[in-house]
């Protein structure tokens, strides 16, 4: 007796690796595209030799023509593929400053947030390849937004209380797409992926094709080593960051913080600025640098604002975060 195609039996390792004593229902946010069909049905796979219960859901942001009939087409792909029960939920789309990208995928991690509460899911999965792994460490080197941003996308992290998980990471597109055509599911290309007004698309269609033709085969893989090489070491200066203001909490000693090296101190202020309620997406590392300038390198300069109306002020020897007007055009704003 034969096994599963090689595609197929790769998803569905990834996936029972993720499931590892996960104790509750699992939900699997799927768009209709190769990957997250693929991801979709090595979840109802893996759940027949467990407890779980999988939900399917899809997001429809409403951005392209005939996007409810799509939505209602998947709907109906994930009940074929086996899910317990299935969701599409409209969202609103607000392009803020960042444009329509970052906030359709706002808009999508916050309603998966809210489904998974909804449905008690213990677990969200969402399908990012190495591909899109490859790409969002460019994206990053693009804009020097330093080592977290080339860190790329985590394979776990926590959001509004709910737990999500990328268990695609280490496949390419190539083996989703495989894994569906073993099965015989039929998917959906989305045309904002080709997109060229996206930079996302022009990364997947135009950069990383001449990368992989001027630098030889693997650009891709090798960008993903890399995004997992630095998530390490981010991580854990974050969970030191973390430990530290755990440790300080309240308004901050200038003393004590240039007493910290300058990896952990500016991890520090980052993280207490996002505690304070400026905007992570925004805050760039520009901004923090003026912070850290109130820190080591104080003239006299009052505050700085922060994208999220949060304002940082330096006060004798301390340092505090409070509201108030954000500036976020042409970088860090400053008063003294």
């Amino acid at each position: 007796m034969t096994g599963p195609d090689p595609a197929v039996a790769a998803t569905r390792v990834a996936v029972r690796r993720t499931l590892r004593g996960v104790p509750g229902d699992l939900l699997v946010a799927c768009s209709g595209g190769a990957d997250s069909l693929a991801l979709l049905s090595a979840a109802v796979f893996e759940a027949r030799r467990s407890p779980h219960r999988v939900v399917g859901v899809t997001v429809d942001h409403g951005l392209q023509e005939g996007s409810a009939a799509h939505a209602h087409h998947v709907v109906g792909q994930m009940a074929g593929i086996g899910a317990d029960e299935t969701a599409t939920v409209r969202v609103t789309v607000d392009a803020g400053p960042r444009g329509v990208e970052a906030g359709a995928r706002e808009a999508r991690y916050a309603t998966l947030a809210q489904l998974a509460d909804h449905f008690g899911a213990a677990l969200v999965l969402v399908g990012h390849t190495l591909d899109d792994q490859a790409e969002t460490v460019l994206l990053g080197l693009t804009r020097g937004s330093g080592g977290r941003s080339i860190a790329g996308m985590r394979r776990e992290f926590r959001r509004d209380g709910v737990q999500f998980a990328r268990p695609l990471l280490d496949l390419t597109r190539a083996d989703t797409q495989a894994a569906c055509r073993a099965q015989g599911i039929g998917w959906w290309e989305d045309p904002h992926n080709s997109d060229p007004r996206f930079i996302r698309a022009r990364i997947r269609h135009t950069v990383l094709p001449v990368l992989e033709r001027e630098l030889g085969p693997g650009v891709a893989a090798a960008l993903a080593r890399t995004a997992d090489s630095l998530r390490t070491d981010v991580e854990t200066l974050d969970r030191l960051a973390e430990q530290w203001l755990g440790e300080h909490p309240g308004a901050l000693d200038a003393r004590a913080l240039g007493s910290l090296q300058d990896a952990l101190r500016l991890r520090v202020l980052r993280l207490a600025a996002v505690e304070a309620g400026a905007i992570p997406g925004e805050l760039t590392r520009a901004h923090v640098l003026a912070v850290d300038g109130l820190v080591d390198d104080y003239r006299g300069q009052r505050w700085i604002d922060l994208p999220g109306h949060v304002r940082a002020v330096r006060d004798g020897r301390l340092v505090r975060f409070r509201a108030g007007p954000a500036s976020t055009e042409g970088g860090p704003g400053a008063s003294g």
